[in-house]
């Protein structure tokens, strides 16, 4: 026998979820305390975060450690520091991942500093200022949505559950059809609503681009006075080593084989995360998934995800080298801080045979 009041269930499940997808996508885009655009005095990091996110951060001061004479780019993608203090906090965390030897391979250096707390706290700042989205709340308003999906599911199964459970004895407690047709309107019109936002990048940011864009720019700030080419600095932090045109194509062709194997190592991460995951489930073991899914997912979120407005999480062209967002940020499962991730020591060695692939290549191993 069935009582319309049971709608009642749906219809408070259906109620919360479409209150929490709405003010999840409210907070994506709230600033609390908003600042006027910067102009064209961004930073010179900083805007190279905005247009290409943490990759071209990291670009960007390899290249210009290289025209300081602070660095050597080799043919074989090897780093040399050549001695000289670091002009900002993020050279000091190439110094830092470089390491006593002085020397290490291009493509691990760039996935490391990815996820360092200097390039990290660049994403910060700007979305403090209202031109980047933080990837947690868009990561909360995308759960959100499919929390909403999943009680429009259940005002399905109420419906027909209740069409199945009529036994038309009473004919004045008859399933009233109206009300759940009512609630699944009123769940596709907060589908619409809270449609999800595309892209890291906010208005504002763009905005700001659209502001730098047109003639040759030349940052302000985060350019040595001594050092020359801060128009080339300005062309790589806004479009990328192509765009930018060195003087230099081998530093420009081991730039760009770096970051195809930066490419090539996220994808193979994220498809032996998908399949390690997919064992794990299909046969019960628990010491797979559990670092490659739980730890992994425990850790906080980071700007490991391109600002382009194509991608909207981590994993896009200007990844950290992770398949997993909070994977890829400086206090990774695989290790305890950003420097044992990164290098070659026990500590992630180790981990890598329990982690799984997922975790052992974003360690950059």
């Amino acid at each position: 026998m069935w009582h319309n009041s049971f709608f009642f269930i749906p219809a408070v499940l259906l109620a919360a979820a479409a209150l929490y997808a709405a003010q999840s996508r409210q907070r994506i885009g709230h600033v609390r305390y908003a600042k006027g655009l910067p102009g064209r005095g961004l930073p010179l990091l900083d805007a190279a975060f905005l247009a290409g996110g943490p990759s071209r951060v990291v670009d960007t001061a390899l290249v210009r450690m290289h025209l300081g004479e602070k660095a050597v780019i080799s043919r074989s993608g090897l780093v040399t520091l050549t001695g000289g203090k670091p002009y900002d906090a993020v050279e000091q965390a190439i110094h830092e991942a470089v390491g006593p030897g002085g020397s290490r391979e291009l493509a691990p250096l760039r996935r490391m500093v990815m996820r360092s707390a200097a390039v990290q706290e660049i994403g910060d700042r700007l979305a403090d200022r209202g031109l980047l989205r933080r990837p947690e709340r868009l990561h909360r308003a995308r759960n959100a949505r499919r929390l909403l999906w999943l009680a429009l599911l259940v005002v399905v199964a109420f419906t027909v559950a209740a069409v199945l459970l009529d036994d038309g004895a009473y004919g004045h407690d008859r399933p009233n059809l109206g009300i759940p047709l009512f609630l699944l309107v009123g769940g596709v019109f907060a589908l619409l609503a809270t449609r999800p936002v595309k892209g890291r990048i906010t208005p504002a940011g763009r905005r700001q681009l659209a502001l730098m864009d047109g003639s040759p720019w030349t940052p302000h700030s985060g350019v040595s006075p001594q050092l020359a080419g801060g128009a080339l600095l300005g062309a790589l932090a806004l479009g990328g080593l192509a765009a930018a045109g060195l003087d230099n194509p081998e530093l420009e062709a081991t730039m760009l084989a770096a970051e195809a194997e930066e490419e090539a190592v996220r994808q193979a991460a994220g498809a032996s995360s998908f399949l390690s995951s997919s064992s794990s489930s299909s046969s019960g073991s628990s010491s797979t998934s559990s670092c490659a899914t739980s730890t992994c997912s425990s850790s906080p979120a980071s700007w490991c995800g391109s600002s382009d407005s194509g991608s909207s999480g981590c994993g896009g062209s200007s990844g950290c080298g992770s398949s997993s967002s909070s994977c890829g940020s400086s206090s990774s499962s695989c290790g305890s801080s950003s420097s044992s991730c990164g290098s070659s020591s026990s500590s992630c060695s180790s981990s890598s045979s329990s982690c799984g692939s997922s975790c052992g290549s974003s360690c950059g191993s």
